[in-house]
């Protein structure tokens, strides 16, 4: 290769011909877009951490307690079985991405992804503190084992276990809740064996992921580079260099004819954390991280020549042509707003207890004749009530004032229980009514389960017709 800072063609600038890794080492840059990352990173990385202890409505703000059964995300409470709600919920999360993509890209992975947001704001800045810039960095790992380079890396991949640790507590106590957590936290490993392996592998994996695999999980593993490309159109928002004003390159051009304004310092190559050369176009392994932005930026105010060589696009075009009013987004915004109605009218009938009658497999009915010459009918019913909050909850099962005024009346063995937090009871429940006020063969009553709310349900009621 007749420049060596060239990327290879015929394979990834991350591996050798044969598959071995190779190792980046991404430059520092400074300007507007790394700037905003920075603060976004820390906002992002104390939201992560934070999650599991934030509460809305008395609630934790996410709990996937997979044990129990028992889910909380952003405050919204739900068991196993309310199925509708939680794929309203994962539907919403994927739509939601869908819709970003479709008009921004993958801003998603460049500023808001978990592993960008804890690998460039996290891992790579305890490197450079400890190991230095990408320059000091890459004559460490080349160089010799001495006394420096063993304290230098023991430092860093301890300060790396102590991170990975305090993740991978966080992470648990969405499966586990805080409260437990907490407790857990003070007692020995011993007693709670499978806590504490799951928060050993969470933070192994994290210390594995973060602190060496880095950009071959974006490359390899995560599926959402190789989908994006079904999400987008030539309308999308990408990365992109400017082939018009920057070509034909310094030094690559005939000295000769007029050269661009591209210098070719491969400035942007340094930077790049997916180790890509955006001036080939866009490409999978781009993150959208916008640190090549900067670093051209910067290179043109030196010479110069006006910034945005580099910036956002489209395919179609530039950046003022993205829009989100497009048949692609607009499909995406339609569902969009469809799940999230649908779950904000599941949100708005969830009740804390739920009930329903079934009716007994026996006669629907049975008539015991009076002393005055009247007869009474029984009605034999299974109540399935469930507790669906997370609390503990006392109830009450109860007939309605107008109910009782018309003679109806309800019997069964416990008509005030305790119910603990997700648990199903089923009672027998009888009615009795008069004879005298069936009509065609039914009758109707109302029934009151008195909860943290209250629940008013009908209940169809048989007898004779004559």
């Amino acid at each position: 290769m007749s420049n060596p800072r060239e990327l290879p063609t015929d394979h990834l600038a991350t591996t050798t011909k044969d598959g071995h890794r190779v190792y980046l080492y991404p430059a520092d840059v400074r300007g507007f877009f790394r700037t905003l990352r920075n603060f976004l990173n820390v906002i992002l990385i104390a939201f992560f951490l934070a999650l599991p202890w934030i509460r809305i409505g008395g609630r934790p703000a996410i709990l996937l307690h997979l044990p129990e059964r028992k889910f909380a995300i952003l405050g919204i409470q739900f068991w196993a079985h309310d199925a509708p709600m939680l794929f309203f919920v994962i539907a919403g999360a994927v739509l939601t991405i869908f819709f970003i993509t479709a008009v921004w890209g993958r801003i998603w992975c460049g500023y808001a992804c978990p592993q960008t947001v804890f690998v460039d704001g996290v891992f790579r800045k305890i490197e450079r503190w400890i190991e230095g810039d990408s320059i000091a960095r890459r004559r460490l790992d080349e160089g010799p084992w001495t006394s420096d380079k063993v304290f230098k890396k023991a430092a860093k991949w301890g300060v790396f276990v102590a991170v990975s640790l305090v993740i991978g507590h966080s992470f648990l106590a969405t499966f586990t809740g805080t409260e437990a957590l907490a407790e857990m936290m003070k007692q020995s490993p011993l007693q709670s064996p499978g806590a504490f392996g799951v928060m050993a592998f969470i933070s192994g994996l994290v210390l594995f992921d973060f602190g060496w695999f880095r950009e071959q999980f974006c490359l390899i593993a995560c599926p959402y580079g190789r989908f994006q490309s079904v999400l987008m159109d030539d309308r999308s928002m990408v990365v992109g260099y400017d082939v018009k004003r920057g070509e034909p390159r310094r030094g690559v051009a005939p000295p000769n004819p007029p050269t661009g304004d591209c210098v070719n310092c491969y400035r942007c190559v340094a930077v790049c954390p997916t180790g890509i050369d955006i001036r080939r176009g866009t490409q999978m392994e781009c993150i959208a991280c916008t640190a090549c932005m900067d670093a051209c930026d910067r290179v043109m105010e030196k010479i110069g020549k006006p910034t945005g060589l580099i910036r956002y696009k489209t395919f179609a075009g530039d950046r003022d042509q993205v829009s989100p009013f497009r048949p692609r987004s607009i499909l995406y915004a339609v569902l969009l707003a469809l799940v999230a109605s649908a779950l904000v009218v599941k949100i708005r009938n969830h009740q804390l207890v739920s009930a329903d009658f079934v009716r007994a497999t026996e006669a629907p009915y049975q008539v015991v004749p009076n002393a005055d010459g009247g007869a009474t009918v029984t009605n034999h019913f299974k109540l399935d009530i469930r507790n669906q909050d997370f609390d503990p909850s006392q109830v009450r099962v109860r007939l309605a004032e107008e109910s009782k005024a018309r003679g109806v009346e309800l019997v069964t063995v416990h008509p005030e229980l305790e119910l603990r937090a997700g648990e199903l009871r089923r009672l027998d429940v009888f009615f009795r009514f008069p004879k005298s006020i069936v009509e065609k063969g039914r009758v109707q009553a109302f029934v009151e389960i008195a909860g943290k709310d209250l629940i008013r349900q009908e209940v169809r009621l048989v007898g004779p017709l004559f």
